[in-house]
């Protein structure tokens, strides 16, 4: 369904609402087995009748959100307000929620709802999810529910929450999903019953683009099933952690210039690795994947890289992995941001064991994998040659105890 039509729809639907009428937009009998609505909640009965009402979601991503107080939350297409008035009220008066929706009549429902309900800390914004009228990592929290399906440019959707989420911001959703490809009888007849299927993704589908935008932890759990492979689900991610006025981000070939030059200086120090010389971009794009930067929010520039290469094509589950961080910016826990991100994109790509070759000298790499659970399984005595000195080098590895068990 085009965005035209989604907003005429659900604008129609909320000026029914406005009227007082109890508006479902699939079956009255999915609606009323499938726990869509206000079915799926058991806290609202200090919220006004309007906002129940007006519940046209597919789950309760409230409450698998975690909300604390004081934190501040985007709700993706808020509809009638019910999940950005119960999110208000876990955050209390110093949090804020934003709701935000494509629907001008929408938005004027969920407005007289806040007002009824008199919570202060809420405010809708008139917009489109995959383009977020919000700064930057402004919020700790985006939820959503039951509407990413409806987007024909999912990947901007969560492109925009990454965007505006903090480092270790959560995203917590629920949504419609298929478990593996439908064929079109069947997925007609599941639109024609749930209401809201034609746009919706395969499990390993959503699970790829969270990790592609650069979500790690992430995890797609069924929920209620409609039948016909179709399914309510809960999703649920985290933007990685690192310190202030920086962000993990997926590495772009725009980065090309500054990850090849921390590269080269790693190099330099005769303690990163045999290589004199850093590869090309072309070089290291063919052998690298889950690539990963550290940068700076103000400026853009990258402060440190993490990459893996396979280890052997007989060995999917197996990596190993580089990481770099600029000289400048040593010491600031950059590194450890860095690899503790990709430890948990790995796993969530289903790797089971990253391993890594150190030189004894570089003490600081040793003890930050160790701080990370890698451990040594032994030492290559005299590998190479380097700068016409014999090396040893250290293998280390991970090994996963969520991903290969």
């Amino acid at each position: 369904m085009a965005h035209d039509e989604v907003v005429e729809r659900y604008s129609g639907l909320a000026r029914a609402a406005l009227t007082g009428e109890t508006i479902i937009d699939c079956s009255s009998d999915e609606f009323d087995k499938g726990c869509f609505g206000s079915a799926a909640y058991d806290d609202i009965a200090e919220l006004p009748g309007g906002a129940a009402r007006a519940s046209l979601g597919c789950g309760n991503p409230v409450a698998v959100a975690e909300l604390r107080a004081g934190e501040t939350v985007l709700d993706l297409g808020s509809g009638g307000g019910i999940d950005a008035l119960l999110s208000a009220r876990r955050v209390g008066p110093h949090g804020k929620v934003y709701g935000l929706d494509a629907s001008g009549d929408m938005i004027e429902l969920a407005r007289r709802n806040a007002t009824e309900a008199g919570a202060d800390n809420v405010e809708f914004l008139h917009g489109t999810i995959e383009a977020v009228p919000l700064p930057g990592r402004s919020v700790d929290v985006v939820i959503s529910n039951c509407v990413i399906n409806l987007s024909d440019d999912k990947a901007a959707v969560l492109a925009e929450a990454f965007r505006v989420l903090r480092p270790g911001g959560r995203l917590g959703i629920s949504d419609m999903v298929t478990e593996g490809a439908l064929d079109p009888v069947r997925r007609a007849a599941a639109e024609q019953r749930v209401g809201c299927v034609a746009g919706s993704l395969e499990v390993a589908e959503y699970r790829d683009l969270l990790r592609s935008t650069g979500f790690v932890g992430t995890s797609v759990t069924l929920t209620a099933d409609h039948s016909d492979g179709v399914h309510s689900a809960i999703v649920q991610a985290v933007k990685p952690v690192i310190g202030p006025g920086l962000e993990i981000r997926p590495m772009r070939d725009a980065d090309a210039a500054e990850v090849l030059a921390i590269y080269q200086a790693g190099l330099d120090t005769g303690q990163a690795g045999f290589e004199t010389a850093a590869p090309s971009w072309e070089s290291f794009t063919a052998d690298k994947h889950l690539r990963y930067v550290a940068a700076d929010t103000e400026t853009g520039d990258v402060v440190g890289w993490i990459a893996a290469s396979p280890v052997s094509p007989r060995h999917a589950g197996v990596i190993e992995h580089s990481v770099y961080v600029h000289p400048g910016c040593q010491a600031h826990g950059i590194g450890r941001a860095l690899l503790a991100a990709f430890i948990a994109a790995s796993e969530d790509a289903g790797i089971w064991t990253i391993q890594s070759g150190v030189f004894p000298e570089n003490t600081a790499s040793l003890a930050l994998h160790q701080a990370l659970g890698f451990r040594v399984i032994g030492t290559r005595e005299r590998v190479g040659r380097h700068h016409g000195v014999w090396r040893d080098v250290i293998l280390m590895e991970r090994r996963s105890s969520a991903t290969g068990v």
